[in-house]
């Protein structure tokens, strides 16, 4: 799933460990009874899991170093504050944890960025505003302020939306002395839930347990819509073998996905 190479904070992302269920348990309990070696591979087996959140925040246009970093800060609290005798995989309580710290430092780092130009526009439109207001005693309109200062309505627009002070989706809206509710939480968003970036990742870490044909396979067929038939003709196997081999694939993934 990451065969190209990308670095992190002097990780070699290409060569990250994938941990079996077991392998992660195992770590879990030594982790839990101090043993600091454990603890240390656990994290680094799960990196891969971090990279797959950042993913998701990309489009922010913040420093991925820094969010892989914050990203394993979360990981190590999700590492030390996970109980054992929870019903869950490790990862359904990591991924939260994960997204909570860096949604926190999102927040605490929210600086809407506005260009020197456009700055100096909404200033000389805020002081053509007061000017116009005084001389016409009624507040003036955009068209009035551009034709004052020789701008086009629309820039004149745009610089004064810029420096409006803006509602972060991270803003509380309420809270009672726990949790904040905050405004990002009262967004609907149906196609990029938290239920269905978890599903993904469970997905990504149940493929990374299959062996190199059998990601072949399932990647041909279900994210590049190939027929058995032609996936046969490609690789050179038969109809037959394709088959047996994605519907093993299929119910190794079913079961890491339990």
């Amino acid at each position: 799933m990451y065969s190209h190479k990308v670095v992190l904070c002097g990780v070699n992302t290409s060569k990250l460990k994938n941990l079996t269920a077991d392998e992660k348990h195992d770590l879990l309990v030594r982790a839990h009874n101090g043993d600091t070696a454990a603890r240390d591979e656990l994290i680094a087996g799960n990196l891969r899991l971090v990279l797959s959140i950042i993913q998701r925040f990309s489009s922010r246009g913040e420093n991925p170093d820094d969010l892989f970093q914050v990203g394993c800060v979360g990981l190590i609290k999700a590492v030390d504050n996970f109980d054992l005798s929870l019903d869950v995989k490790f990862s359904t309580y990591a991924v939260p944890m994960i997204i909570g710290e860096i949604r926190r430092y999102l927040r605490d780092n929210n600086l809407v960025r506005v260009s020197r130009s456009m700055r100096d526009l909404a200033y000389r439109a805020l002081t053509a505003r007061e000017e116009l207001s005084r001389t016409l005693e009624t507040e003036p309109t955009a068209d009035d302020i551009a034709k004052k200062l020789g701008e086009k309505r629309e820039d004149v627009v745009a610089a004064l939306d810029a420096i409006v002070e803006p509602v972060s989706l991270y803003e509380p809206v309420y809270s009672d002395g726990g949790d904040s509710i905050y405004v990002m939480d009262q967004i609907s968003d149906n196609d990029n839930t938290d239920e269905n970036w978890l599903e993904d990742i469970a997905l990504r870490e149940a493929m990374g347990q299959l062996s190199a044909r059998e990601k072949n396979i399932i990647d041909l067929r279900f994210f590049k819509g190939r027929t058995q038939m032609e996936i046969a003709d490609e690789i050179g196997i038969s109809q037959a073998q394709v088959s047996r081999i994605e519907k093993g694939a299929l119910e190794r993934i079913k079961k890491s996905m339990k």
